[in-house]
């Protein structure tokens, strides 16, 4: 089984070398390449073959935020957790919205940090705990689809919003229904427009209040 390579994305770096001898710990994952903003963040995604990417949200020389967008923007689909001291409930929705595949913050203890990391790379979607509220109001004020929304849905669209409830990446998507990632990627965004949402996290968030499994 191939190691999961990551990116770090932080502009502290005794913070990214402390990241990097906690994931370093676990013999299934390695740091492919580190960044310290979100231009050099932006041209490793396009460079790199990556599998996660962990970002901090505040940096200088483009934010993590704006990073996270422009990296959804150029096709980039590594997951990105974003890993910041921010819990402020805008900076968790904005992130999450934009395409981002979790949400953990910097205090956690480092055998927390580093199960959550493996989540992530497993294809889950992580927030910490103290979050979850957040993640569970983030369809809320008008975002949820209508209810007979799930009608408008081609049965292989029905099969990919149930694996976004399950937190697959496109890879693993592609893989378990024998399609290209590119067909997945056309699939996601059919399925956001049907749905009237902004992100696959709000897809995600939605099927499952949904019950679709």
């Amino acid at each position: 089984m191939s190691e999961t390579r990551i990116l770090i994305v932080d502009d502290h770096p005794l913070f990214r070398r402390g990241v990097r001898q906690l994931v370093e710990m676990d013999p299934g994952m390695t740091i492919a390449g580190e960044a310290s903003n979100g231009v050099e963040s932006v041209e490793a995604a396009g460079q790199l073959d990556l599998d996660l990417i962990l970002m901090d949200l505040n940096m200088a020389n483009m934010d993590g935020l704006e990073a996270l967008r422009q990296m959804r923007s150029n096709g980039v689909d590594t997951r990105i957790v974003m890993l910041t001291v921010s819990d402020a409930d805008d900076d968790v929705v904005a992130a999450l919205r934009a395409g981002a595949d979790g949400y953990l913050l910097k205090d956690m203890e480092p055998e927390d940090l580093l199960a959550r990391i493996k989540e992530a790379a497993e294809g889950k979607l992580v927030i910490s705990p103290q979050l979850a509220a957040i993640l569970a109001g983030i369809v809320s004020g008008g975002r949820a689809a209508p209810a007979d929304a799930l009608s408008s849905l081609t049965s292989r669209e029905l099969d990919i919003l149930r694996a976004l409830a399950r937190g697959m990446s496109n890879k693993m998507i592609a893989r378990r229904l024998d399609i290209t990632e590119g067909t997945v990627k056309v699939h996601v965004k059919n399925l956001l427009k049907k749905l009237g949402l902004r992100s696959r996290v709000e897809a995600a968030v939605w099927a499952v209040n949904q019950g679709v499994s």
